[in-house]
């Protein structure tokens, strides 16, 4: 990427993390399009995400692997430098080496700013981040443009199998208890998941009695999974992106929870519902195996969730 051009001032948001990150980071980033709509904007994270940044509107991708290494820009490159990745050392030091004319991060590392809150819903967290800073910003504010490309399957059941970590996969019998149930309710599943997730997909739906060709695992861009969860009846995930994608486009989706709270990580008022047990969360996001809050949530309780949406 350019990073020559001097014409046009240059704001930088990190944010190097996964794509539900992002997602509950959007109402922040259209604040922040608004507050500086003269600056050639850059998010700075994985280079993966592009197409989901391209659905923001009006960011371009910094490709950015994390903490683990210096943000690609030149000191002095960047007039507005804005840290919405964390309140920690590492994320300070990332934003203090680009040198920018100002900074918008919380308190610490000798940088001004509120005082980190662990109990703020994230998208509440980076919107009073901004408004502390000045810019007014509304955590509902969430929205993504349309995808440009056709979703695979509209009005689909799209039934997302994977999840970052052990800690939040729910067991594929009970996936495949509740596809089975959808496909007999007349609805067309979709199976969806990462290239690393297929076989899951695939043990999911032989063990639903559906066949191979439901599942697009493995098979679908950034852009085309965005669109098959817009156009979705409905969405069926653990706390992942997908469920974060079916906030943003208003995709009829129930959501199930393990180590995440529902309260940080949860969804928006909507026709969204969140499944749990947190009495029993263990709280491990990078453990192997399913959190216990996740585990406690049974079939049952997955068709009496989709039932209250009045899909089934």
């Amino acid at each position: 990427m350019e990073t020559s051009r001097t014409d046009q001032p240059v704001l930088l948001a990190l944010r190097a993390l996964k794509l539900g990150d992002l997602l509950v980071a959007v109402p922040a980033l259209h604040a922040l399009r608004r507050a500086f709509p003269g600056h050639r904007r850059l998010y700075a994270a994985q280079g993966w995400l592009a197409d989901a940044v391209e659905l923001v509107g009006g960011w371009e991708l910094l490709p950015t692997h994390g903490l683990d290494v210096p943000i690609p820009l030149p000191p002095g490159v960047v007039d507005v430098a804005v840290n919405l990745h964390g309140s920690g050392p590492e994320s300070h030091h990332r934003v203090a080496g680009l040198d920018a004319g100002r900074v918008i991060t919380h308190q610490g590392a000798g940088f001004s700013g509120p005082p980190w809150q662990e109990s703020l819903a994230e998208r509440e967290r980076w919107t009073s981040l901004l408004q502390w800073h000045g810019i007014e910003a509304d955590p509902l504010e969430l929205h993504l443009q349309p995808p440009k490309v056709a979703s695979p399957a509209p009005g689909a059941a799209v039934v997302h199998v994977g999840a970052a970590y052990g800690s939040r996969l729910w067991p594929v019998d009970r996936f495949a208890a509740v596809a089975s149930r959808l496909a007999a309710a007349g609805h067309q599943v979709l199976f969806t998941g990462s290239q690393a997730e297929r076989e899951r997909a695939l043990t999911v739906a032989s063990l639903a009695g559906l066949p191979s060709s439901t599942v697009v695992a493995g098979e679908l861009s950034l852009a085309e999974f965005a669109a098959a969860v817009a156009a979705a009846g409905l969405v069926f995930s653990a706390d992942t992106g997908a469920a974060h994608l079916a906030s943003a486009y208003g995709t009829p989706s129930v959501a199930l929870f393990g180590p995440a709270p529902v309260e940080i990580w949860g969804p928006p008022p909507g026709p969204h519902l969140t499944l749990t047990r947190a009495e029993l969360r263990r709280g491990d996001t990078f453990a192997s195996a399913p959190d216990p809050a996740l585990l406690a949530v049974t079939v049952d309780d997955s068709l009496a969730a989709i039932r209250e949406l009045k899909l089934l």
